[in-house]
């Protein structure tokens, strides 16, 4: 019976990969950002995280704001870039270079949003999304008007990806006063992703 048992998962694994031919089932990502702080004055701009402004709207003000030329939302930038490299596509910086005037202070969304239709188009969908973002401060597990940033930029997340929020996870670290991201001067993040083919996109017969 054991011998049965391996045949029949030998037949239907090649029955898989002959069908989805040269799109495998699964696409690992890694996606990786950093961005430097400044005083807001010189920034230009507030930090954003995951969608989520630290200027006192959507969490608490943070005296420091961060230097890029869209929002610099390092959250949304590593799920792009672990999106696009799952699928061997060119780079953020690439399909979204940082001389472009129409990018300047550009709401990261619209790089979410490219990002997943590029995916959709492919017949992938995420299953899961790992997030580790690494900032001495601001802090994003606090309360600010009865919400808490952490949980927003989650939201955010399950809402742009269409999945749901139990499969996205959002950790947050400090550097330990080491370095850039420790002196806060700079933060910085980590994605990994795993994207799967839709059903409907095998054709098993």
């Amino acid at each position: 019976l054991t011998m049965i048992f391996c045949i029949l998962l030998i037949i239907v694994t090649v029955n898989c990969l002959s069908t989805v031919r040269n799109e495998p089932w699964l696409r690992l990502g890694h996606g990786y950002d950093i961005h430097r702080m400044a005083p807001i004055e010189m920034a230009g701009q507030p930090v954003v995280i995951g969608g989520v402004k630290f200027d006192g709207s959507d969490a608490p003000a943070f005296e420091l704001g961060v230097e890029a030329h869209s929002d610099g939302d390092v959250v949304y930038h590593s799920v792009v870039d672990a999106i696009l490299g799952a699928l061997g596509l060119p780079d953020i910086g690439q399909l979204f270079p940082d001389n472009d005037p129409r990018l300047k202070g550009a709401d990261s969304s619209i790089f979410m949003k490219e990002a997943y239709k590029r995916m959709d188009d492919r017949g992938y969908f995420v299953g899961n999304c790992d997030v580790t973002l690494i900032c001495q401060k601001p802090r994003i597990n606090v309360e600010h008007n009865g919400q808490n940033p952490k949980t927003l930029i989650r939201a955010n997340l399950a809402d742009l990806l269409h999945m749901p929020e139990s499969c996205v996870n959002l950790k947050a670290r400090t550097h330990e006063k080491v370095d850039s991201v420790g002196e806060c001067r700079a933060l910085e993040c980590h994605v990994v992703l795993y994207l799967q083919k839709k059903e409907n996109e095998l054709n098993i017969s």
